[in-house]
């Protein structure tokens, strides 16, 4: 297997006065930068243009987008050069939904997904991870309700069909319920055969999916 090409992603950074960690994020950015890890920093004082603040759509600082990835808070030289390394790749879309989930940061993670289409499927590949924490868990599920009934959601009706066949009850589950939530016609040639499904939760939650495609719930 080929190694991902790799082109030093550029940085966007927002710090203010009195700012705790901006100070030592700056630092190490710039060692990035001069170790060619980055390819260009800009460093934007809040205080004196709010405004990019408000653009990037954050409050606090420091906030940084490594290439795609939109960071906030205190991260360590090791963990900032990680980030670069994954943005000059491209290749980590799962990561840094996933550490956006752990820190509690939904909101930014819906945002990404909207922004990036093309990484919705990793939220599924995601969801069957059996070590996967709780707040990833429960930040997927919020995701994908907040998808339901738009087309984002109803194009990954092929997908979360292939779920459905999963030996794992809880995985069905999960399928049949976004199937649900997809509002897509084409869910139901999914959501049907769940109704003889072995498990009795499994069932109840296709019965469920299958009422909301027909409107009585």
């Amino acid at each position: 297997m080929s190694t991902p090409e790799k082109t030093p992603a550029d940085v966007l950074l927002l710090i203010a006065p009195g700012c705790e960690h901006c100070q030592s994020v700056l630092h190490s950015l710039s060692d990035l930068v001069k170790t060619a890890d980055i390819g260009r920093m800009d460093v934007v004082n809040v205080a004196v243009h709010p405004e990019a603040a408000q653009e990037a759509g954050t409050r606090s600082v420091p906030w940084m987008r490594i290439g795609s990835y939109e960071l906030s808070g205190n991260y360590s030289p090791g963990e900032l050069k990680s980030w670069a390394e994954k943005a000059a790749t491209s290749a980590s879309a799962a990561d840094y939904i996933r550490e956006l989930l752990e820190q509690q940061q939904l909101k930014q993670a819906i945002t990404y997904i909207k922004k990036h289409p093309e990484t919705r499927s990793q939220l599924l590949e995601m969801m069957q991870e059996e070590e996967g924490s709780l707040s990833v868990k429960f930040g997927i599920s919020a995701i994908l309700e907040d998808l339901g009934g738009s087309e984002l959601l109803k194009d990954l009706v092929p997908e979360l069909g292939k779920l459905t066949r999963s030996d794992k009850a809880n995985i069905r589950a999960d399928a049949a319920h976004y199937l649900g939530l997809s509002l897509s016609p084409d869910a139901r040639e999914w959501l049907t055969p769940l109704l003889k499904d072995p498990q009795p939760d499994v069932r109840e939650i296709a019965g469920e999916s299958l009422a909301l495609l027909d409107g009585k719930t």
